[in-house]
């Protein structure tokens, strides 16, 4: 039954793009999240450099690993102290962290998936529960453990409304959610998000990322690039699948780059290739596998992107694309309190990935607790 005590969790979400941590909190007293605040805690220029190094094989890996958890829950501390602050929220009344941590090699394929984390020095520093390893129990039943947020946008955007949901991150995966009692949730990763786009930007103009698409629309798509690109196998894969930095990289641009023959192009004409593409992955799996979608809603860094919504809407004529600022979440919020609410189902001990998404062999109850020490 619902309460009306507070209960309140706490999501933890550095995602593929690496620019720092967004930490969301809800109160699930009445079942369904209630959004109490937000903060966004940038990583610091070494610590992003050095977790964008460990997602590629290299020197001391193990010893850099260590090092790179234990600054990277500080940096979570340090949000979730801004976050209780600016949203008024004693830490007593935190049930729970949910701590995704950093991905730095998924291979689902080998039936592993490393996020860099310090849990328990998250639970020391902040005297709150931590619940963390969310990708584990999945793998372990079989499952690619991603991408774990459908069975988060089921529970809140599901509707009469035939709809789904994009989370554009680095990768982008879709949640294809069919009218209410018509069928079951499915989704899957559909390809690169922002990742490649980001990764270009940064390098030829030194900034993170392409602000509103801004240089990506200076610039023309090279139709011979994007079909280089879009012979990528992983795109014709079926579901379920997952993918990340370790296939789509820099390396994996310059080869696409490289299989024109050397051909001068113009940065901002590779830039509006590679947003292209990532609408193009995004609007050619609802065509094939949602073909009956009526709603499309995006969400993530990538939903604030101008072009690549204007992109994505192009592709899909008749489909009303939106963001899920329309349905009362704003996109940047979405993913955070998807960890907020892994946090609150483990406390419920309730099954919280989505088989037919992942591909496990059944419902599973992720992440492992780790306690504080409350004085």
């Amino acid at each position: 039954m619902p309460s009306t005590e507070p209960f309140i969790c706490i999501g933890l979400m550095s995602g593929t793009s690496m620019d720092g941590v967004d930490a969301i909190a809800a109160d699930f007293s009445q079942g369904t999240p209630v959004f109490r605040g937000r903060a966004h805690e940038p990583f610091p220029g070494e610590l992003r450099q050095e977790l964008l190094s460990l997602c590629r094989p290299g020197e001391n890996e193990l010893e850099r690993a260590g090092a790179a958890s234990q600054e990277l829950a500080r940096c979570y501390a340090r949000a979730v102290k801004s976050l209780l602050a600016a949203a008024r929220i004693p830490a007593s009344e935190v049930k729970a962290l949910g701590a995704h941590g950093q991905t730095v090699r998924h291979c689902p394929d080998r039936h592993f998936s490393i996020q860099l984390n310090s849990p328990a020095l998250l639970a020391e520093l902040t005297g709150i529960d931590v619940i963390a390893d969310f990708r584990n129990a999945d793998l372990a039943a079989g499952g690619e453990g991603a991408p774990l947020v459908p069975a988060f946008h089921e529970r809140i955007f599901r509707s009469s409304r035939f709809r789904v949901i994009v989370n554009i991150g680095g990768i982008a995966n879709l949640t294809i959610l069919p009218p209410t009692g018509s069928g079951e949730a499915s989704g899957f990763d559909c390809g690169p998000g922002n990742i490649l786009m980001d990764s270009w930007c940064n390098q030829r103009t030194g900034r993170l990322f392409d602000e509103d698409g801004a240089w990506a629309r200076s610039g023309s798509p090279i139709p011979d690039l994007l079909d280089a690109m879009l012979s990528e196998p992983f795109f014709s894969l079926p579901p379920p699948k997952s993918t990340g930095r370790e296939l789509f990289n820099a390396e994996w641009l310059k080869d696409r780059v490289g299989s024109l023959g050397g051909r001068l192009m113009r940065g901002r004409d590779i830039q509006a290739t590679l947003l292209q593409l990532t609408a193009r992955g995004i609007a050619d799996a609802i065509i094939r596998y949602a073909p009956a979608a009526e709603e499309v809603y995006l969400c993530g860094g990538g939903a604030l992107n101008g072009a690549l919504r204007s992109a994505v809407s192009a592709l899909l004529p008749a489909q009303k694309v939106d963001t899920t600022e329309s349905l009362g979440v704003k996109p940047m919020d979405v993913e955070g309190l998807a960890f907020a609410w892994l946090a609150y189902a483990w406390l419920n001990r309730e099954p919280a990935n989505c088989p037919a998404v992942t591909g496990a062999s059944g419902p599973r109850i992720l992440g492992a607790l780790y306690p504080a020490h409350r004085k």
